[in-house]
Parts: C-alpha cells; structure tokens; sequence
C-alpha cells in the first residue's frame, strides 16, 4: 500500500483535486484520470516493497526498475489509450488464528503500481468526506487513535454491540460499489481504470477464476474501496439515520471492516440491532451471528465487583471493567492474539536454531518489537511482560538443542543477553489512569 499522501510531496494535479475535495464534500469531481501520470506512476512504484512477493508473470521489483523510465512511460501510454490490462492475481492462503485460512491476492508489480497511483487519488478525493468514526487505512490515522477513541466514549456508555462482517472483502457487490463511487466522481474513464482492477481474473495453483464479486486483499486499492464502501453502507446512515432517532447518544467506532457501537441504553442497542443486518444485507453484507454480540457495559458502582458487566474484543484487545484504584476500562492483549505471538516466535527459533546468535537475535529483536508497538499500552503491562518471560525461554530452549553435548545454561544466557539483549516493552500512555 501507498504511504499517505501529503501536501509537500504530491503534483500540482493532485493538490488541486485535494483543495477541490476539501472545498466541496458533495461535489462531483471531473476530470479526474490525467492526474495519474507519470510522475505519480513513478512515485507509486518508489512507494513499493523491495521483498514484495512476485505476480503471475514473476517480474521483480528490482526487475521492473532496471528500466524504469520506459517503463512507466509504457504503462502510462496504455493507460491513457484505454489499453492497460490487469493481470490475473495470484492467491495464495495465510494461517488465520481460529484455524481457517485468509485468501490473499498478489498482483503483478505493474499493475501494484497502478493500484497504489488510484489509491493515492481516491484518498485525496475521498477522505474530506469520510467521518471521524472510520480509523483504518487513513492518513494520520491509526489502531492506536480508534484504541483511544472507544475508551473515550466507554464512561458515556452503558451496552456495547460487537459486529463482525462475513468475509467482507470477498462479498463486497462490485456494481454497488461502482454507484457508490459515481456519488463523488463523474470521470468514466477513471471509474473504468477502477473497474478494470475488480474484474480481473484470480489465478490459484493451476485453476483460473473470475469471481463476480469482492475485491482482492492484499491489493493496494481494497482498503481504500472498502472504506468507500463502509462509508455508505454504514458510517454515514448510522450518523445521519440512525441517531438522530436513538433515545440517547450513541457512538460507532470502525477500523476497516471491524466496528463496535457504543449506546446509552439497551433498547436503542435492540433497534440497531434488529436494523442492521437489513441495512447491510442491502450491500450484499451479512454480519456472523457467532461474532456479533450485545454486551452491558456500565461503570459499576463501588459496592459492586462489576461481574455484571461483559468483555468484548476489539483491535486485538479485550475491553474489560477493572478496579486500580476507582473503576475504570482496562484493555489487555486477546488470549489468540498472545498465544499467536508465542507460536510465530517458537516456529521462528525453530526454523532458525542452526543460524548464528546474532543473527535469532535480530530477528527475534524485530518481532518482539512488532508487538510491543502496538500492544504495550496504558495497563496491558503484563501480557506484553508475559510475552518477553516466554519469549525468553522460548529461545533458551532452542539454544540448548543446537548441540547434544552441552546444553545451553541459564548462566550462559543470561550472560549472552546482557549483549545481545531483546527489547524490554516500554507502555505508550494513549489516555490517563483512573484518578480514584
């Protein structure tokens, strides 16, 4: 994907759809395809990963740039002669924690420039009207900022609705998406180029498909498109429909297709509740009727030991009422998501027992740091500890069956890691603790 576009780094065709965009939120946008040139083309391919897996027709990145300003100048002629062809994407499956596997589609280096060219444009056209309950996939946004944003409202609230969308990037209707689009662009030739990176072929081992509906994930334009799609579907009828009729306030968090709903009471919970799959089910949605719960979520009183309340997951956390003090929302890392971290990290030091020292400990160095990024957080300090504790053991053990003869003493670790030593987790305060 496309880092987020800003103001300093972008062509003046893309700065003035940007400035027309933020002027008018219901402006229909023409002439829109020209700003895709070849300074964009060749930006958007800088943008790419060096290690990114390899398309149907095996071409490199390093590859693809050894003639780079041909090129793009190839790809740009085609483009503004309608006669650019996306390539089939290859699919390929990655482990899911529940034991099921996620379809992912790789796409040719080529056409991951073209994709990341329109993301780019559709951003810049798009996020002036997005609302502030959507965080994923946009600039200057972050899982972090919808963390904080639910334990913001979770004082105002008393009952959380966890939703769950079934396969949502796979069930997304391609021709409602495509009059979802023409609500703010009225380029046809732009909206081609889109539709040329939905309708394309899906190649899986050595069978070939064209699936009607859904956009491919791992594409660099399916967040962005998603986004469009949720917006529609839900954000703007939930902000503009929906609570004006509620009794009390009520709050939408979304990350991508991950989403809570915050109310002031339970019969409001129960409207929405009733209403939403009818109102998703109009976008060729369905929402899981395992994941999707109603959980009572009120501060409790201090005579009462908050048993009365649930725990939901959301963003690789579980939400819980806890007392330090007074009563506040705590988070902690998902018991999946731990176990998940624990598994990739023994596979890793079982993978690479034989490698040298040094070079485990970077790559364990760069995996326990992946984590506490995100998960050391105001009061989940034990499990992010827990991980290192088990992290720690993990490669302990690996290290002691490198040879049958001596096995590797706590005493010779610990004074291996005092020079090779793994990141300690340091915890980002993204709200304050509880006064009381």
């Amino acid at each position: 994907m496309t880092e987020p576009t800003s103001s300093q780094d972008v062509s003046p065709k893309l700065a003035k759809v940007m400035e027309l965009a933020r002027k008018d939120r219901e402006l229909r946008l023409r002439s829109l395809a020209h700003v895709l040139d070849e300074h964009l083309l060749t930006r958007t391919f800088h943008q790419l990963r060096k290690d990114a897996a390899v398309g149907v027709d095996g071409v490199t990145k390093e590859e693809y740039g050894r003639d780079l300003a041909a090129n793009i100048q190839s790809l740009h002629g085609r483009m503004k002669a309608a006669r650019y062809r996306h390539q089939p994407i290859r699919r390929v499956h990655i482990p899911k924690p529940n034991g099921a596997r996620r379809p992912l589609g790789i796409s040719s280096t080529e056409d991951k420039i073209v994709q990341g060219a329109l993301a780019t444009l559709l951003t810049a056209i798009y996020e002036p009207v997005f609302l502030d309950c959507s965080y994923g996939y946009r600039p200057g946004r972050s899982g972090h900022d919808a963390v904080k944003a639910l334990h913001d409202i979770t004082g105002e609230v008393s009952w959380i609705l966890e939703t769950d969308i079934e396969a949502y990037f796979d069930s997304i209707d391609r021709k409602q998406l495509m009059a979802e689009l023409r609500k703010r662009i009225d380029d046809e030739s732009l909206l081609r180029l889109v539709g040329k990176c939905l309708h394309v072929g899906v190649l899986e081992g050595e069978t070939y498909s064209e699936p009607e509906v859904g956009t491919a994930q791992g594409s660099a334009l399916s967040p962005v498109l998603g986004n469009v799609y949720l917006h529609y579907a839900l954000d703007e009828w939930f902000e503009r429909e929906v609570v004006p009729r509620l009794k009390r306030p009520a709050k939408l968090i979304r990350y991508a297709d991950d989403a809570v709903i915050g109310f002031g009471c339970k019969e409001d919970a129960d409207r929405v509740l009733r209403a939403l799959p009818q109102r998703l089910g109009r976008y060729g949605l369905r929402l899981s009727d395992e994941k999707t719960r109603l959980i009572h979520f009120e501060r409790p009183r201090d005579d009462e030991d908050g048993r009365g309340n649930g725990t939901f997951d959301f963003l690789g956390f579980t939400w819980y009422w806890g007392r330090r003090g007074g009563w506040d929302v705590y988070v902690k890392t998902r018991t999946s998501r731990l176990t998940r971290a624990l598994e990739a990290i023994a596979e890793f030091c079982r993978k690479h027992r034989h490698r040298p020292v040094r070079e485990q400990h970077l790559g364990l160095k760069r995996r326990l740091q992946g984590h506490f990024n995100y998960f050391a957080v105001s009061g989940n300090d034990r499990p992010v500890w827990r991980l290192l504790y088990w992290a720690t053991r993990i490669w302990k053990k690996s290290l002691s069956r490198r040879s049958q003869r001596s096995g590797m003493t706590w005493v010779r670790f610990n004074r291996m890691e005092l020079a090779l030593r793994l990141p300690r987790p340091k915890l980002k305060r993204l709200w304050p603790s509880s006064a009381t």
